[in-house]
Order: structure tokens, then C-alpha cells, then sequence
């Protein structure tokens, strides 16, 4: 019930005599919030409100607090994703929760249908610096994926070897909107935004050397860029970035849905 097409039919159920406002109610009566246990509150409502659902954040939850969680929100949500989850910890939880899915690089686990209707035009450009910022590139193409959104992934093209980058031009152009995620020195989103006329959304990653402070550094570099139409995310949160690219592609189809009508 928290589907936007699924409170339109019930509305209209009602509108049309065809179930009582009791029954409705019923129905809609966990829709702000529902608690799990003692300890946590699901929200219902920010599919709704946001036009994504809640997602479990995973690390520091028990197994058992996982599986409740899970439960309750699967009644409500085609797509059920846990981020950060160890494969350690999926092994445990693919024993108690039924068509669980795990996406390894990403660390995410998601209850999800085997195809993603692509809901949103437009095409999210995941760029990664080096192999070791793999997991938090994952993590943002992974989410954006199953949150309904076409990705395309450029991987290790950092700035040691410009050329790497230079060479697939083409797939920056051909993007709506580029994450770009990077360790180190953090220098690639503002070469990528010195190339591109969309959106670029820095990921800074906690890859480095003792100097790059576990991903100070980079936050502090991508911060700095000297290019324009530069946002930037906290340290290691691919999750933000899928979330914050999936909210531009979205803006800008309800502004395009505007204009035609």
C-alpha cells in the first residue's frame, strides 16, 4: 500500500462503493510508520514521500533484528534492500529469509524481483578511480539499479592513467547524470567534470595512504574542485550518491512531464 498505484486503486475502490472506508482504513492504518519489536520503527510512508523506500542499513544489526526487519517490510515493497551486509552475515540470513539475493562487491543483500523495471529515462554513469574503490562503486550501481534506474559502470580510470579515461569519452557523453568515485588524492570527478554538461556526484573513498586520513583527503580535494557542477557525498557512501542521482533523473522527468503537458 505504500505504491503509488496501489493507494490510487484503493482511493478509487472507495470513490466507487466497491469496499467500505473501514476496510481502507484497515489497510492504511500502518502507513506512516510500523514498529518491528522494541527496536525499530519501519517508515511506510517514504515511498511516498520520497519516491524510494526505506533501506536497512545493515552493520551493527543482529541477524535475528535483520530477518524482522525484513519481514515486515517485504509486505509493504516490491524491492527490499540491506546495505553493508557481510557475506559472513548473508550466509545466516539466506537460511531465514526466503528469495534473498546478494550482490558480493556491493555488500548489499535484496529481496527483488530476477528483472528491475527501468522506471526513469536517462542513464547513470558510475565511474571508479582504481579496483579498490570497487565495493562503494558497487554499492551506488547496485542501488541504483534496484531502485529502477539504467547504469552503465567505467572502472578503474583513474588519473595515474588519464588515457584509460580520455579513451572512453563516448560513455561519459552518453550519461544523464556521473557518479565518480575515487580514493587517493581524489582527483577524478574534477577532471570528469572538465568533460562532461551533466551533474557529477563525488564519492571520496577511505582507499589510501596514511596521509589520505581514510578518506579526508579526497572529501577535502572533491570539495575544492576547481570544476563546476561538482556534488559531493560523504566518504565511502555509494548508497548517497545512487540515491542522489536517482533523485535528479527523477526531477528531471517530472519537469519534462511538466512542459509537455
Amino acid at each position: 500500500m505504500t505504491q503509488p498505484e496501489a493507494l490510487r486503486s484503493l482511493l478509487e475502490a472507495v470513490a466507487d462503493g466497491k469496499i467500505t472506508p473501514d476496510i481502507a482504513f484497515d489497510s492504511l492504518k500502518d502507513l506512516s510508520y510500523e514498529s518491528v519489536g522494541e527496536f525499530a520503527k519501519i517508515d511506510n510512508h517514504r515511498q511516498l514521500r520520497t519516491g524510494f523506500p526505506e533501506v536497512i542499513w545493515g552493520q551493527g544489526k543482529t541477524i535475528d533484528q535483520i530477518v524482522q526487519i525484513m519481514s515486515v517490510m517485504r509486505q509493504q515493497n516490491h524491492v527490499v534492500i540491506a546495505t553493508r551486509i557481510e557475506q559472513s552475515v548473508y550466509t545466516e540470513l539466506q537460511k531465514k529469509v526466503r528469495g534473498l539475493r546478494y550482490y558480493e562487491f556491493a555488500r548489499i543483500c535484496a529481496i527483488a524481483p530476477s528483472e528491475i523495471e527501468i522506471k526513469f529515462p536517462g542513464q547513470i554513469g558510475i565511474l571508479s578511480a582504481g579496483t579498490a574503490d570497487l565495493p562503494v562503486a558497487e554499492e551506488a550501481a547496485v542501488t541504483a539499479e534496484l531502485s529502477g534506474f539504467h547504469v552503465h559502470r567505467l572502472l578503474d580510470v583513474g588519473v595515474a592513467g588519464i588515457h584509460r579515461l580520455l579513451s572512453n569519452r563516448h560513455l561519459l557523453e552518453s550519461s544523464s547524470v556521473l557518479i565518480v568515485v575515487a580514493g587517493m588524492e581524489g582527483a577524478l570527478p574534477s577532471v570528469v567534470a572538465g568533460l562532461v554538461d551533466c551533474p557529477v556526484i563525488a564519492v571520496p573513498t577511505s582507499i589510501g595512504y596514511g596521509a589520505s586520513f581514510s578518506g579526508l583527503a579526497p572529501l577535502l580535494t572533491m570539495l575544492n574542485s576547481c570544476a563546476a557542477g561538482v556534488g559531493v557525498v560523504n566518504i565511502d557512501n555509494g548508497f548517497g550518491a545512487a540515491i542522489l542521482a536517482g533523485q535528479i533523473l527523477r526531477t528531471s522527468d517530472k519537469l519534462r512531464l511538466a512542459s509537455q503537458s
